[in-house]
């Protein structure tokens, strides 16, 4: 009686086994494929960056029209020149080289009347005010050389704190609040960033060049490891089979 309820347990595991290995094979190998298939467009877009980034600079204008045209404009090395509105800058609280401070978004007003909000870099925590760093508050026409970035649609995440305006430090990108806080027109503020490249300052303040290009690239990893789990889990079906046959 126990020999027979022990071989209608087992035919039943067995029958169970049937489908769910091959149901769990191929969500294991179609994980695998599509962490391979997200492996060549994050190798196509790692490309596609360092060229833009590397390009020779365009107007503006350009970048201007290729926003426009849908075309992607980050980290596109552009240049533009204009007058720096010192009084406007904006204090985006940020890291760089292990040295807490601010990354400086001041907007620089172009010839034709319009703003370019311009990550000129960063200064330390203790050099927020600008008195304090005077040298680097160049007069004049100004030519400046960097890489273009997006504006973003909204907050990053729920975790990041709101942007305290009054105190003037901003937690995330908010280019409209970034130009209402200062009065500027939204519809007089080009709708995307320049990240300004390292150049010598008077003072040494604001250090540019602080842009990071760090998109991590796992894929091949992850589809190693669901490519893994595939053939263990084969692995581990056979040798149930050859000890089923054994028996």
């Amino acid at each position: 009686m126990g020999q027979g309820k022990d071989a209608g347990r087992g035919t039943w595991r067995f029958w169970l086994a049937t489908i769910l290995v091959p149901a769990a094979l191929i969500i294991l190998l179609s994980l695998g494929t599509w962490q391979v298939n997200r492996l060549h467009w994050k190798e196509t877009l790692l490309a596609d960056i360092q060229a833009r980034s590397t390009a020779a600079a365009i107007s503006i204008a350009e970048v201007e029209r290729q926003l426009a045209a849908g075309e992607p404009i980050d980290y596109r090395h552009a240049s533009s020149a204009g007058r720096y509105l010192h009084d406007k800058e904006r204090h985006f609280l940020a890291t760089f080289q292990g040295q807490s401070g601010f990354y400086l978004y001041t907007p620089l007003e172009l010839a034709d009347g319009r703003y370019l909000f311009v990550n000129r870099g960063f200064v330390p925590y203790d050099r927020k005010d600008p008195l304090s760093r005077s040298e680097g508050q160049v007069e004049g026409m100004q030519t400046v050389t960097g890489l273009a970035r997006a504006k973003l649609a909204e907050k990053p995440s729920s975790l990041v704190p709101d942007n305290d305006e009054a105190a003037n430090i901003f937690y995330w990108k908010d280019l409209t609040r970034m130009a209402a806080s200062v009065d500027l027109p939204i519809d007089r503020v080009l709708p995307f960033f320049l990240d300004a490249d390292a150049a010598p300052v008077a003072g040494g303040l604001p250090k540019g060049g602080v842009t990071q290009i760090d998109l991590p690239n796992n894929h091949m990893q992850y589809a190693i490891t669901w490519y893994g789990l595939a053939i263990a889990l084969v692995a581990v079906t056979v040798a149930g089979l050859f000890k089923r046959r054994s028996r």
